[in-house]
């Protein structure tokens, strides 16, 4: 592989390496939207196993978000966490009824999310 082949992987490593914790959160949840935006496109397009695998990815890192919860900080987690249950249970009535403006709703929510985890990471 050519070392212009592997610039992008090695930008993008070297980005996660240098993030503070609040810096990743965002770009999990980044992740978690790119991944609902083509699940949703998959859906719309009939592409069962493509919206599957997206959406997969999607409810994945949402899991991890969920099982990193700081539970010291009892409100704020136990917010979070109920948050997070909530979007977990709409992507799978989503891929059960193949309804793409659920994840659409769930990307939204996360949208909202990240932009107070950029405020935290700017603090």
């Amino acid at each position: 592989m050519s070392s212009l082949a592997a610039s992008p992987d090695a930008y993008r490593q070297g980005a996660v390496l240098s993030a503070s914790p609040a810096q990743l959160i965002v770009m999990l949840y980044d992740g978690a939207r790119r991944f609902l935006r083509q699940g949703a496109a998959a859906m719309r397009e009939g592409d069962i196993e493509r919206a599957h695998n997206t959406l997969r990815r999607a409810e994945l890192i949402v899991a991890y978000l969920d099982g990193t919860l700081d539970h010291t900080q009892a409100q704020i987690a136990g917010e979070l966490n109920a948050l997070y249950t909530f979007c977990l249970r709409h992507l799978n009535d989503a891929r059960r009824t193949q309804d793409a403006t659920k994840l659409e709703e769930v990307s939204d929510l996360l949208g909202e999310l990240r932009e107070a985890w950029v405020e935290v990471a700017r603090g």
